[in-house]
């Protein structure tokens, strides 16, 4: 199962289980057993990296899982959770970037100084009138 450019889980890492799902279906759902459940543990995978093996323990712990119910259907559920399973462990291996420090333009010092014109505008008529005055 591809889960970035170059990482891929062979199936058998990540363990499949199934149980009657909660919810609609009727008498349908007394009888199959559609939920999916797909667990992959981090620590006995001998896909990952150090690297990739340590930033998954930090971010997402020593178990990642992901739950399907939203079908009847067993196989379709099954592609949902694995779905959501790469999902997951692609947010979780993905590597922040750094934020680039940008100046502010013209415009927005020009906004914020007649905003600040204004704010003390609106405090100096709000006091109490001068004997001058």
């Amino acid at each position: 199962m591809p889960v970035t450019r170059d990482l891929a889980l062979p199936l058998a890492e990540i363990e499949l289980r199934a149980s009657r799902s909660s919810g609609p279906g009727g008498q349908h759902a007394n009888v199959t057993a559609s939920r999916i459940e797909a667990i992959f543990d981090v620590r006995a995978s001998a896909a990952l990296s150090d690297a990739q093996r340590a930033r998954l323990l930090a971010r997402l712990g020593p178990r990642v899982v992901a739950v399907a119910q939203d079908s009847r259907s067993q196989a379709r559920n099954r592609e949902l959770a694995l779905e959501r399973l790469r999902d997951r462990l692609a947010r979780g291996l993905a590597v922040q970037r750094r934020r680039t420090a940008t100046k502010p333009t013209a415009g927005s010092r020009k906004r914020r100084l007649e905003s600040k014109r204004r704010q003390g505008e609106r405090k100096r008529d709000r006091r109490r009138p001068e004997h001058g005055d």
